[in-house]
């Protein structure tokens, strides 16, 4: 009995709390905040520069959604990557729209780029400086360093140039795929991630292999050859094809005509007509002829 007595006290105290519940009031306030950013003449700017001719977002601020949880991660410095954002659509964007027309970039390129601060370092001792997804999205990071490197032809490449016709190789690859025969001439020379490991950090253009990158798989070295091209001058690429020998050389020139092969009948691109605009270009950003901070909206 005393059991039955303390179980009914405790369902009418539950009843008075329930009762007592129902007669407050519901603030019509929802507990769920969302962020409210507001929008800089940098974001004008690229609305106009970048959304409106092409469709394409250039994402600087940080976004946790569009990091890599496998690394750390830092906001892009905003001074840069507004500098980066103006050099992307000088040496990049529109070179591409010199070239092969504006409706082919607005076809093709990315519809994203998203910035991050530091590089993303491996256990292996190297470094991603930039990813494609799905043919949609251009991951680039560094941008915290870009004022190091921008006044150099060379390292701006390196770091970050170069990285994004690799990317954008990538993406074309993926719409129209490059001829199967490009594998078969150093096929036996891929060697996934060891790429970066001796005996391949060395002695790779003798084996027929632009860069030690290239020996990682088939699509990275087409990728890598027409970035490397792109980039380069003749004379640099005629330094590597001595370097590289008579047998390296051969291997070099045989891919180095499929990659022009196949951008031709493919994309109607002339590769040497994009080298000359991208080189123009970039000459032009890094001995300071291009303003890179003007956020005038026109």
């Amino acid at each position: 009995m005393k059991k039955y007595i303390l179980c009914l006290s405790f369902l009418a105290t539950a009843g008075l709390m329930l009762s007592s519940c129902s007669d407050d009031d519901l603030s019509d306030k929802s507990v769920i905040v969302t962020s409210e950013t507001e929008q800089t003449q940098f974001d004008k700017w690229l609305e106009a520069n970048f959304v409106n001719p092409y469709n394409i977002q250039f994402k600087y601020r940080y976004e946790h959604n569009e990091s890599d949880m496998n690394y750390y991660n830092v906001p892009a410095d905003y001074k840069q990557a507004v500098e980066l954002a103006h050099i992307v659509k000088y040496t990049c964007v529109e070179a591409y729209d010199e070239v092969a027309g504006v409706n082919f970039t607005r076809n093709y390129f990315p519809k994203e780029f998203f910035c991050t601060g530091t590089w993303e370092f491996r256990n292996n001792g190297t470094f991603i400086l930039g990813t494609a997804e799905g043919g949609k999205k251009i991951f680039l990071a560094g941008v915290n360093y870009l004022d190091q490197y921008k006044d150099n032809i060379n390292t701006l490449n390196h770091f970050y140039l170069k990285t994004i016709h690799h990317e954008f190789t990538h993406i074309l690859n993926q719409t129209k795929d490059f001829p199967r025969s490009y594998q078969q001439v150093t096929g036996s020379g891929y060697v996934a991630d060891s790429w970066s490991e001796s005996p391949y950090n060395e002695n790779y253009l003798e084996r027929g292999f632009i860069s030690s990158y290239s020996q990682h798989s088939a699509t990275e070295d087409f990728a890598e050859m027409l970035s490397m091209y792109i980039t380069n001058t003749p004379a640099q690429w005629n330094k590597w094809m001595e370097e590289a020998g008579t047998d390296g050389a051969r291997l070099l020139q045989q891919k180095l005509d499929i990659v022009r092969t196949y951008m031709k009948d493919s994309w109607n691109i002339d590769i040497d007509q994009l080298r000359n605009s991208v080189l123009d270009r970039e000459t032009k950003v890094a001995s300071g002829q291009i303003d890179l901070t003007d956020l005038t909206v026109k």
